[in-house]
């Protein structure tokens, strides 16, 4: 099997953090993007090695997922632990484990500590519970790749507590402009939905609260999806079973062919078979079909299971972004959901850079009233953005004049480069979050950047890495920057270094006054 090339990157990345002895890595692929191509392939390379793999999930559908993906992709067969299959004398190099039978301490004992060289972890968000961590640290000496969709930088940090890198990302954006995935439009619909006296569990929403708030609301919500989907093929999310059972009554009763699948449904198999042949047109499940299963065919997502959990919101939206002939785009619903905390996933979440812009999008899309592409409305609320920083810069600019600094402060330099990836950086991995050293901070003075507002070791080796890289790349330097957005010339870090070279040679021979014939506002460097 030929793998995309992010894919093979993936593969080469991995592969790169164990050679150095970083021994716990992370892979973060959207939903649909094939990581479990990524990791078979993975494994193929460890066995090719003569190593042991072991592959870690915590339900049925995933290891069998797997199972199925290795043996299609390189032929490598697995052993089981399972229930009460056991890998023990089996010759396979390659075991699918289900985390509750491993985590016994009968069946880990049946194994040496060092029996496994790597261990893959599917859905690797989970790997925090005292379940995974007990197998991990029985196997203290395996190298660990876990794989896991876009999380958000509060699942990142908590991953960040137990993996030492991030040895690939690749992003929902990306995916879609490369014609990997279906390009996302998401729809708010006008109903306000009170969640205001739902109660919070784990750090979210309390499913039983919001099967009883939801309620009131379902009629409503089908006779929205009738108006706006009602030729589409549709997944719906929702809190609880009898909720989920209740709408999918509402939704037969207003003509559309709905069919509920839950954990107790004897004729699961057959229901999702039906579906996806196109017998039913709308799926409705509580929170079942998050992970293990695809339907490419599905173009309309709706989520009535808020969730401030971005990775679980990134899951039920991963149902529907995978390609499809005559497939145009993913119909994404949203509702005006009214609730005292404003941590609610959005869609704008899943491909806003920072909280900031996610909040300009979602009002963007509420205000429109009809679909509106994501990739569009992040464009236009990303300037939008960056306008209104520029204009706080400014101010900013301005008292930093008074107090003649000979340096640049790293806020001008990233929003003159247009940095978004800086400006809204977010430490994760533990040597990131250390102050930065003192080496980093007289690189950052000598190379012209302020380097007081640098608070952290990962921001300080990020801005670094990006001065070397302008440096070889012929960009200006932060010191032509500061010196020429001072007099009034925008977006300097955007230009050639000898361009900048040139204007202030000419400034200079004009007695440091700039000449009659530029005004610095209209100002663009020839290329």
């Amino acid at each position: 099997m030929e793998l995309r090339p992010y894919q093979q990157k993936a593969r080469e990345a991995i592969q790169t953090e164990w050679r150095n002895g970083v021994k716990k890595t992370l892979l973060v692929l959207p939903t649909g993007c094939g990581k479990t191509i990524v990791f078979s392939k993975v494994i193929e390379d460890r066995v090719r090695l003569g190593e042991r793999v072991l592959v870690l999930a915590h339900r049925g559908e995933l290891l069998d997922q797997a199972a199925d993906k290795l043996e299609k992709s390189t032929g490598l067969k697995c052993a089981r632990e399972k229930a009460e299959q056991t890998s023990v004398g089996s010759w396979y190099r390659v075991v699918v484990g289900s985390v509750q039978t491993m985590m016994r301490e009968k069946r880990l004992e049946q194994f040496d500590r060092n029996f496994f060289d790597t261990i893959i972890i599917d859905e690797a968000h989970h790997c925090l519970s005292d379940s995974y961590q007990r197998v991990l640290q029985y196997f203290d000496s395996a190298n660990v790749l876990g794989v896991t969709a876009t999380p958000d930088r509060g699942d990142m940090r908590n991953l960040g507590s137990y993996f030492e890198s991030l040895a690939f990302e690749y992003t929902l954006p990306r995916a879609i402009k490369e014609g990997y995935l279906s390009p996302i439009k998401a729809l708010t619909i006008p109903l306000q939905l009170d969640l205001s006296a739902v109660g919070q569990q784990a750090g979210d929403f309390k499913n039983s609260d919001l099967g009883t708030a939801l309620d009131p609301y379902l009629e409503s919500i089908a006779a929205e999806m009738w108006r706006v989907a009602q030729d589409r093929k549709i997944v719906v999310f929702l809190p609880l079973v009898r909720t989920s059972q209740k709408f999918t009554n509402i939704l037969n009763n207003i003509g559309f062919r709905a069919a509920e699948v839950n954990g107790e449904s004897q004729d699961r198999a057959m229901i999702l078979d039906d579906f996806d042949k196109d017998r039913y047109n709308v799926l409705c499940n509580s929170m079942l079909l998050t992970e293990g299963w695809d339907c490419p065919s599905v173009d309309c997502v709706v989520v009535l299971r808020p969730t401030k959990v971005r990775s679980l919101y990134s899951q039920m939206v991963g149902r529907g972004t995978r390609l499809h002939p005559g497939k145009t785009e993913l119909l994404l619903l949203d509702f005006l959901w009214h609730t005292e905390r404003h941590e609610l996933c959005h869609p704008a979440h899943l491909i806003a850079e920072n909280e900031e812009i996610a909040k300009a999008m979602t009002k963007q899309i509420e205000q429109a009233g009809i679909p509106l592409d994501l990739e569009a409305v992040e464009k236009q609320a990303t300037e939008d953005v960056v306008a209104q920083r520029e204009e706080a810069l400014a101010k900013q600019l301005a008292e930093m004049k008074k107090r003649k600094r000979q340096l640049v402060d790293p806020l001008q330099f990233e929003m003159s480069i247009q940095a978004e990836d800086l400006a809204s950086y977010v430490p994760v991995f533990g040597w990131q979050m250390s102050p930065p050293s003192d080496s980093q901070l007289k690189a950052l003075e000598k190379m012209g950047i302020y380097p007081d507002e640098i608070d952290n070791a990962g921001k300080a080796s990020l801005l670094l890495e990006r001065l070397e890289k302008r440096r070889q790349e012929g960009l200006t330097t932060p010191k032509q920057i500061r010196f020429l957005e001072q007099r009034g010339f925008n977006h300097v870090g955007t230009w050639s270094f000898e361009s900048a070279k040139r204007l202030i040679d000419r400034i200079a021979a004009n007695g440091w006054r700039i000449p009659n014939d530029i005004n610095p506002k209209e100002y663009r460097p020839e290329v």
